[in-house]
C-alpha cells in the first residue's frame, strides 16, 4: 500500500495476517531508505515492526495509551500516526524528533529519551484512569535492557501488589544498545528458550476449572499443584511471583502468536506481561549481525554496504579517554573501569576486551554504577566511571550521598557533555555543571584540547577526592604531544591571551569561539584578555581576585545552562568580594533545547564568535557610559 496515504492507525483493523506481512515489508524498506539518508534508531526500530503493527490493530490509540521506554522504537507508531510525510527532517533541525513528542501528535501520550520510565508513567496514567472512571487499556513497551533499571523493578512491585489493570509488552531482543548483562538478562534467556511452562500452566488450569465443587479444600490443593508445577519447568518465575500474569514466550515477528497473545492479555483483569521475542534490525543484514551496537542509533549510511558516511579520522573524545585510561590501567591493576550499559557508546569495548578483569557493565543502572564506583574506592582501588552527562542526572542522590560526602577517590568521565544534537533535549548534556559544582568535595574540568585531557587524567588518577572530567561529542583535534606535558594543577586557570580592555573566559570546545573573537577585536582596536577556565570547581580564586581589582569587564562563554554555570559562580564571588566588574553571560538561558545540528543550535542559543564580539562590543559601551555618568 502506499504509506503516504495513511493518516492513523485505523485501517489496520481490517488487515489479514498476509497484508499484514506485505505491510511491515514496505515499512522495513522504507525505514532503511529514510534512515541511510538521515541517520536514526534503525536497528530497534526494524525489530519491532510487527509488534507495533499488531499493537495498533489490536488496541485503540490514542483512546488507549502506548507509553514507549526510552522511544528509540516508535518510529513505526509515528508512521502509523500520520507523520511519514516528515521523515524527511528525522532528527534534524526543526524536523520530527526521534522521540515521542506530544506536540507531535495525540498518539504520543508520554515522552522519553532516558530508559525504565515507562513502566512508573503507566502506573501513574492507570491509577488516574481507574480513579476517574475511565475505560482504556494502559499499554507500556519496554525492552529487556530497560528492565535492568532501578526504576523499572520497583514499578512492577507496586504494580503487582497493587493488581494494577494494563498490559506490559516486554521486547525481548537481547539487547539494549550493547548486548544485555546480569541476573535479569540471563533469567529472561531461559524463559525465552522454554516452551513448557505455558503449556503446563494451562492444562492445569483446565484440569482446575473441571474439578466438582466440592468444597475448597481440593481446590486449594489444586492450586497448590499449579504453583508448585511451574517451578519444575522454569527457574524462577519471577512476574508472577510479582503478581503479574505472564504471557509467552511470543514470536515477535508472527501475527499469530502476536494476535493471540494480546487479545488473551486483554480479556485478563489485573497486571499483565507479554513477553515478545524479537530480532533487532531484522531485515536488514548489517543490523541483523550487529553484536556490538553500532546499529542502534548511527549517522547516514550506505545502504548496500551499511558503511556509515561521514566519519572522521581523528579518535572520538570517547575513545581518546577510554584508550588513555586503558593503557594506565595496564600498569596499575587498581584502575577499572566502569559503565552502565554503554561500553560502545563510551568506547570502552577495547578496554573490556583487554582488560576483562578490570572492566564493569553493570548494564542500564545508573544509581548502581555510581555507589559501586564508591566502594571500589573505598577498597583502595582507583575507579573510572564513564558516563553520558545525562545519564549521571539519574545518578545525583548516589554522587551526593555516597561519593562526595565520604571524599572518595572516584574519576568520573562525564562523556556527551554540552550540546550532542540529533537526540535533543533528553540527551543536551547541559546541566551537569549546575549539579555538580555545589558538591563541597566535587573537583570538575573540562580541557580545551586532548593535550590538556591526558595532563587532567594523569591529575584525576593521583587526586585524593572525587573528581569529573567533562568531554564533549565528537573528535578530539588529533593534536601531536609527548608523554612530557604539562601538568595542571588543581583550580588554575590559563591566561591564553593578555589584554586590558575586557577579559573573555570560557572552557572547552567554546574557548576557540573566545579565541577567535578576541583576535577580531584586538583588529578593531579593543585589547582582550583571554582566559581558560579549565576548572570549574574549585575556580581560580587568585585569578578572580586580580580581576576584581582591575575592574575589567568580564563576558564568559558557556555551553551549558547559565543557571549555576560558570558566569553565575563568577558573579557570585564577585558580590562576595565586593568587586563591582561589569559581567555578561553567554550561555543557555533557563530552558530545553531541541534536536538538531549542534551549531545551528549553539548560533540560535547566541554561542558564536560573531555574538561573542558583539556582546564585547555593547558591554564596554555600557560600562564606558557608566563611567561618564559617575
Amino acid at each position: 500500500m502506499n504509506l503516504y496515504s495513511i493518516e492513523n492507525p485505523s485501517f489496520l483493523k481490517g488487515k489479514s495476517d498476509e497484508e499484514l506481512k506485505d505491510l511491515a515489508q514496505d515499512i522495513r524498506e522504507f525505514l532503511i531508505q529514510s534512515c541511510s539518508e538521515t541517520g536514526g534508531h534503525i536497528g530497534a526500530n526494524l525489530g519491532v515492526v510487527e509488534l507495533t503493527l499488531a499493537l495498533h490493530k489490536h488496541f485503540d490509540s490514542p483512546t488507549d495509551r502506548f507509553i514507549f521506554d526510552v522511544g528509540h522504537q516508535a518510529y513505526i507508531h509515528k508512521i502509523l500516526t500520520g507523520r511519514i510525510h516528515e521523515f524527511e527532517s528525522l532528527r534534524q533541525y526543526k524536523g520530527l524528533c526521534g522521540f515521542p513528542k506530544m506536540r507531535e501528535s495525540e498518539h504520543d501520550v508520554w515522552e522519553a529519551g532516558h530508559s525504565s520510565t515507562s513502566l512508573s508513567s503507566a502506573m501513574g496514567i492507570a491509577k488516574g484512569r481507574d480513579i476517574l472512571e475511565d475505560d482504556y487499556h494502559v499499554v507500556p513497551v519496554i525492552g529487556d535492557g530497560a528492565l535492568t533499571g532501578g526504576m523499572a523493578l520497583e514499578a512492577l512491585n507496586n504494580i503487582g501488589s497493587d493488581r494494577t489493570n494494563m498490559t506490559i509488552i516486554l521486547n525481548d531482543n537481547e539487547m539494549s544498545i550493547a548486548p544485555n548483562v546480569g541476573a535479569m538478562h540471563n533469567m529472561l534467556g531461559r524463559m525465552r528458550t522454554n516452551n513448557q511452562y505455558n503449556r503446563v500452566k494451562y492444562d492445569i488450569e483446565e484440569f482446575i476449572n473441571r474439578l466438582p465443587q466440592v468444597g475448597s479444600k481440593l481446590r486449594d490443593m489444586a492450586d497448590r499443584m499449579k504453583d508448585s508445577m511451574k517451578y519444575l519447568v522454569v527457574d524462577g518465575i519471577f512476574f508472577e511471583e510479582l503478581g503479574i500474569k505472564y504471557i509467552g514466550p511470543v514470536d515477535g515477528h508472527d501475527f499469530e502468536d502476536l494476535t493471540q497473545a494480546i487479545k488473551s492479555s486483554k480479556d485478563y483483569k489485573g497486571p499483565v506481561i507479554v513477553h515478545v521475542v524479537t530480532k533487532k534490525g531484522k531485515g536488514y543484514h548489517p543490523a541483523e549481525d550487529d553484536k556490538l551496537g553500532k546499529w542502534h542509533g548511527l549517522g547516514p549510511y550506505k545502504i548496500d554496504t551499511g558503511e556509515v558516511l561521514g566519519s572522521k579520522s581523528t579518535p572520538s573524545w570517547s575513545e581518546f579517554m577510554s584508550d588513555s585510561l586503558l593503557s594506565r590501567a595496564k600498569e596499575d591493576r587498581r584502575i577499572v573501569a566502569l559503565t552502565p550499559a554503554m561500553p560502545v557508546g563510551s568506547k570502552l569495548t577495547r578496554f573490556q576486551n583487554e582488560l576483562p578483569g578490570q572492566f564493569f557493565d553493570v548494564g542500564i543502572a545508573e544509581q548502581h554504577a555510581v555507589t559501586m564506583s564508591g566502594g571500589l574506592a573505598s577498597n583502595g582501588m582507583k575507579p573510572y566511571l564513564a558516563i553520558y552527562s545525562t545519564f549521571l542526572q539519574r545518578g545525583f542522590d548516589q554522587l551526593l550521598h555516597d561519593v562526595d560526602r565520604q571524599n572518595l577517590n572516584v574519576f568520573i568521565g562525564i562523556d556527551r557533555s554540552g550540546l550532542v544534537g540529533a537526540d535533543g533535549e533528553t540527551h543536551q548534556g547541559v546541566f551537569d555543571i549546575s549539579f555538580i559544582t555545589p558538591l563541597p568535595n566535587m573537583t570538575l574540568m573540562m580541557p580545551k584540547d586532548e593535550v590538556e585531557a591526558a595532563s587532567m587524567i594523569d591529575l584525576a588518577l593521583e587526586h585524593d577526592g572525587p573528581i569529573a572530567l567533562r568531554y564533549p561529542r565528537g573528535n578530539v583535534k588529533g593534536l601531536d604531544f609527548d608523554e612530557k606535558r604539562e601538568p595542571v594543577s588543581v583550580g588554575k586557570w590559563e591566561e591564553i591571551s593578555s589584554g586590558e580592555d575586557i577579559a573573555l573566559i570560557s572552557f572547552g570546545p567554546t574557548l576557540d569561539l573566545a579565541i577567535d573573537a578576541a583576535a577580531a577585536l584586538k583588529e578593531s582596536g579593543i585589547s582582550p584578555r583571554v582566559i581558560n577556565a579549565r576548572f570549574l570547581k574549585p575556580m581560580d580564586e587568585e585569578m578572580l581576585l586580580s580581576l576584581g581589582a582591575s575592574n575589567i569587564p568580564v563576558l564568559s562563554v558557556e555551553e551549558a545552562i547559565l543557571n549555576g554555570g560558570l558566569g553565575s559562580m563568577i558573579a557570585t564571588f564577585m558580590a562576595d568580594h565586593g568587586f563591582h566588574n561589569p559581567i555578561k553571560r553567554i550561555g543557555i538561558d533557563n530552558e530545553y533545547i531541541e534536536h538538531g545540528d549542534v551549531n545551528k543550535l549553539l548560533k540560535d542559543i547566541g554561542i558564536s564568535t560573531e555574538n561573542i564580539i558583539l556582546q564585547s562590543k555593547i558591554l564596554l559601551e555600557q560600562t564606558h557610559e557608566k563611567e561618564i555618568k559617575n
